[in-house]
């Protein structure tokens, strides 16, 4: 009897739906945790806000429905810490790697679970770039933490600076956006140190373990040259910070950034540009932007960062296959081109898969806010402020941004559930739920007939 239950459990657990089950376990286990007394530093959490934190912690969000650090206590706050950690690494990661230090195998699933969560085709050095992946973090955020514990160490206690530094390091690094200031950091908006190292870290996560990889190989002359993946990660990237900022500068400067010096209307607009496509701390109010920028901003958020690293989005490179695909229809050209290598068509049809199931989760999760609103049923005008905030609400969740025009601590229990799911899909990525719900291909072939498209 017990060979054929696990026969049955073997067949039905792809690699994806133990991906999957691994991130929805740990947002459990860490509900539970924040759901104890211990937890919060006054009343404890109801269950739904202890969830919403659990998964916006495992999902490296950063939406927030109380004060991380006023409502949760020491204890909770670890546990946050934690949660957004081994969630912006992976739980199968942090397994493979405590196998690894044990001196134990690991299964061929494991394997497959975390080459595609972290590289763009097989690779042979497996655990050597499990344990580069783990070294770099720590060296990553071990950094930012020293640079930051310098720079809190003039506003507080060399305790409390150096939790505070760890906490933000960490925090920057997953991409999550977790703050223990009740206004993120904004008191630091004219920091140029705070801003950087926060900055820094901020790509540094959001680029990707594998063009981190890359990078340092090809630094230390092990490679030739950096593979497609990275190189169109790097430019986008670089486009889009450039970009972002240019436009958040000039929709802002004669608003929220009026009366400021230039250095800090530069520093500000930068910040807010990096940080809108894979993190959700801010320096600047959001909720005081113009409509032009908000739209923007969504954009970017809905962009997000690359596969392969802590943050969410439909990811910089399907970003970029999406546009070269359009542009190379526009001029009658079958094969999408870029920098001398041919995109194979089964990856382009993903890309157009990934758009499309993205924007279509994003729509009926925002529609299912707007339906949900107190004032729903009462006067248009009454509740027609809401349509961008709850916007800008479902994509920064989508996207696990994080950033919010301040509405999240209003939402009803039922929209929370809503952004919950919207974020863990987020963070999961709409095709691989799509593989774990149906897994199995059909070999069915019909006659071909056409029609009419655009």
């Amino acid at each position: 009897m017990k060979p054929l239950i696990l026969a049955f459990f073997t067949r039905r657990l792809t690699p994806a739906r133990i991906f999957i089950l691994s991130f929805a376990g740990f947002i459990l286990l860490g509900t539970v945790l924040l759901r104890l007394p211990h937890s919060a530093s006054g009343r404890p959490l109801s269950f739904v806000d202890a969830l919403f934190t659990a998964a916006s912690g495992v999902c490296v969000t950063g939406l927030t429905v109380v004060n991380i650090g006023r409502d949760l206590s020491g204890f909770g706050q670890a546990v946050t810490l934690v949660l957004f950690q081994v969630g912006g690494l992976g739980i199968i990661t942090f397994s493979v790697m405590l196998f690894s230090i044990m001196g134990r195998g690991i299964s061929f699933k494991d394997q497959e679970i975390i080459q595609s969560t972290f590289f763009h085709t097989p690779r042979r050095d497996f655990m050597k770039l499990i344990r580069t992946i783990f070294s770099v973090t720590i060296l990553i955020e071990g950094l930012g933490t020293m640079v930051l514990f310098v720079r809190f160490s003039q506003d507080f206690s060399l305790g409390k600076a150096l939790y505070y530094a760890l906490y933000h390091s960490v925090s920057a690094f997953n991409n999550c956006g977790y703050s223990l200031f009740s206004s993120s950091l904004m008191n630091y908006r004219n920091d140029l140190l705070v801003n950087l190292v926060i900055m820094a870290l901020i790509v540094l996560g959001g680029i990707g373990f594998i063009v981190q990889y890359e990078l340092i190989a090809k630094w230390r002359g092990r490679i030739r040259a950096l593979s497609l993946h990275t190189k169109i990660v790097l430019r986008v990237t670089l486009f889009l910070i450039i970009a972002g900022a240019v436009l958040f500068f000039l929709f802002e400067i004669n608003h929220i950034l009026k009366g400021g010096s230039l250095s800090s209307s530069i520093g500000a607009s930068l910040f807010q540009s990096v940080t809108a496509r894979t993190c959700g701390f801010n320096t600047i109010d959001i909720g005081l932007l113009t409509n032009s920028t908000l739209l923007f901003l969504m954009v970017l958020m809905f962009i997000g960062g690359a596969p392969g690293s802590t943050a969410g989005g439909i990811k910089v490179t399907s970003f970029s296959l999406m546009m070269l695909l359009i542009w190379n229809k526009i001029k009658d050209q079958d094969e999408v081109n870029v920098l001398h290598r041919t995109i194979p068509r089964e990856i382009l049809t993903r890309t157009i898969a990934i758009v499309i199931a993205s924007t279509l989760i994003v729509f009926i999760a925002f529609s299912f806010l707007l339906i949900t609103h107190p004032g729903a049923g009462g006067s248009p005008t009454d509740s027609r402020h809401h349509f961008i905030s709850y916007l800008f609400e479902t994509i920064s969740a989508f996207g696990t941004v994080g950033l919010s025009m301040g509405i999240t601590p209003e939402l009803g229990s039922l929209q929370k559930i809503a952004i919950i799911v919207l974020m863990f899909i987020g963070r999961i990525g709409p095709i691989t739920l799509a593989y774990a719900w149906y897994s199995r291909k059909s070999g069915l072939v019909y006659a071909e007939e056409s029609v009419m498209v655009g």
